[in-house]
């Protein structure tokens, strides 16, 4: 079959060649973004006095029917087509004549298919920031229910001072709202239309770009012609966003994979969200963390490939910018699938909060609050700090932990250790005493819930 841009040519290519050159099996996906552009093309055309009104009306009433046959199922896409541009301008002319064929004055695919992506992927960053606040809602909800709940918090994953698990969480829900924020900003900057700057040049058309652009949601357009068709950036933005969403995703799942472990056990993940063992009956499997983890590689590839694509490109379009869609689309896939499934698995655990404690109890993490004590009464933190090693050293050796040596021990290495000590030194104090801004104390939480929530309401 003949192309629709045959003329310099037959238009009649060797099948292989045809095949490698197709988008279609992927790029069918923007097709309610390619007849929607298309539509306001037409209203643009009319509008300027390019083509009648009553043609305009004609392909716009032609495309609505065309959009309504796709997501019916009565129409499927025909892969013999080499995008999704032209099997809708094919299916188009077969329906109305040759006042389809006027559809395609005054723009080329190459700005065509630069709208597209820009109009899918701004609609792919709202969902996935609808996922973002939903996670941050469960994270919030599993927060406030353990704002008091004292575990061990790591350095270089040692035990090192004691943290209650909704400060814990609230650290990763700080993570998400700047992933959202970062994807509003990607958002914006791609919010530009490229619609009108045709293959490269412009067009000698009276056209108005800033017409299509308003009727399709765009705050302004694309101001230099070669940059509108070639500009890439915006795929590259969001990937570069999904990546560190991943990365944090992927830090989280880490932690969830350590603390199911019986070496840990500080959570339970529902059997819903686990798998078992094919020969091991005992084994209850972080299958969905372990994935997530391995995902990110997966979109940190996407974007990598994307990049390599871009680096050697001279102005304007170039086909290999065919490549850029598999892989932000898949790159936004798979970021969907995991925050879906992240949102269930945390929302589904079970928090053991007494193996938290147990392990917060043991470990010395209130060391630093031992030296702290000397402090206040006046003695250099350097000296303290090396006390309070020294006794850290002492309970090891007698097996005991801090709360149990004896308050002789204590007055060995310094007078200034009295009664209070026990009571100063107990994890419980050692976490409501931190009271300052962004510290772990009940009340620092609950304030950094507050602020979580005020940020979720407005994305």
């Amino acid at each position: 079959m003949a192309k629709m841009w045959s003329g310099r040519t037959d238009g009649v290519v060797d099948k292989l060649a045809d095949d490698f050159n197709s988008s279609i099996s992927f790029d069918c996906r923007m097709y309610k973004q390619d007849i929607t552009g298309s539509m306001a093309h037409a209203a643009m055309l009319a509008a300027r006095g390019i083509i009648a009104e009553e043609e305009a009306d004609t392909l716009i009433r032609g495309l609505e029917g065309v959009l309504a046959d796709i997501e019916s199922g009565a129409l499927t896409f025909d892969p013999e087509c080499e995008d999704i541009h032209m099997f809708v301008e094919q299916v188009l002319t077969e329906r109305l004549g040759d006042v389809g064929k006027k559809l395609h004055t005054a723009r080329s695919r190459n700005d065509q298919v630069a709208l597209d992506i820009r109009m899918y992927l701004r609609d792919e960053i709202d969902v996935i920031r609808g996922l973002i606040k939903r996670l941050a809602e469960v994270l919030c909800r599993v927060a406030e229910e353990n704002k008091a709940t004292i575990m061990p918090g790591y350095t270089h994953l040692q035990r090192a001072q004691p943290v209650t698990f909704g400060h814990h969480l609230m650290a990763y829900a700080m993570m998400l709202l700047r992933d959202a924020d970062r994807l509003f900003d990607c958002r914006r900057r791609m919010n530009l239309s490229p619609i009108g700057c045709c293959a490269l040049a412009g067009t000698t058309y009276d056209t108005d770009r800033r017409f299509e652009a308003a009727r399709l949601g765009f705050d302004g357009i694309c101001l230099n012609s070669l940059d509108g068709v070639s500009d890439r950036d915006f795929c590259v933005e969001l990937m570069s966003d999904l990546s560190i969403l991943m990365m944090h995703l992927s830090r989280f799942s880490e932690e969830v994979i350590l603390w199911s472990s019986w070496e840990f056990k500080f959570v339970e993940l529902s059997d819903t969200f686990s798998t078992g063992s094919s020969i091991m009956p005992q084994k209850k499997n972080p299958d969905m963390a372990e994935l997530v983890r391995g995902k990110t590689g997966r979109v940190y590839g996407d974007l990598m490939g994307l990049l390599t694509t871009l680096k050697g490109l001279p102005l304007a379009y170039n086909k290999d910018m065919q490549e850029d869609k598999e892989g932000v689309f898949d790159a936004c896939d798979t970021v969907k699938m995991c925050l879906e499934v992240f949102c269930g698995m945390i929302d589904t655990m079970r928090v053991r909060a007494d193996n938290m404690k147990k392990a917060a109890q043991t470990g010395f993490i209130n060391a630093t609050d031992l030296a702290d004590y000397l402090v206040k009464k006046g003695m250099p933190f350097r000296t303290a700090y090396k006390i309070s090693g020294k006794l850290v050293a002492e309970c090891i050796e007698k097996k005991c932990v801090l709360e149990e040596l004896p308050l002789e021990a204590y007055r060995a290495h310094s007078e200034l250790f009295d009664e209070d000590l026990y009571g100063e030194i107990s994890l419980e104090t050692c976490v409501s005493k931190r009271i300052s801004e962004g510290g772990t104390s009940v009340q620092s939480v609950e304030a950094q819930l507050a602020w979580v929530k005020e940020r979720i309401a407005s994305i």
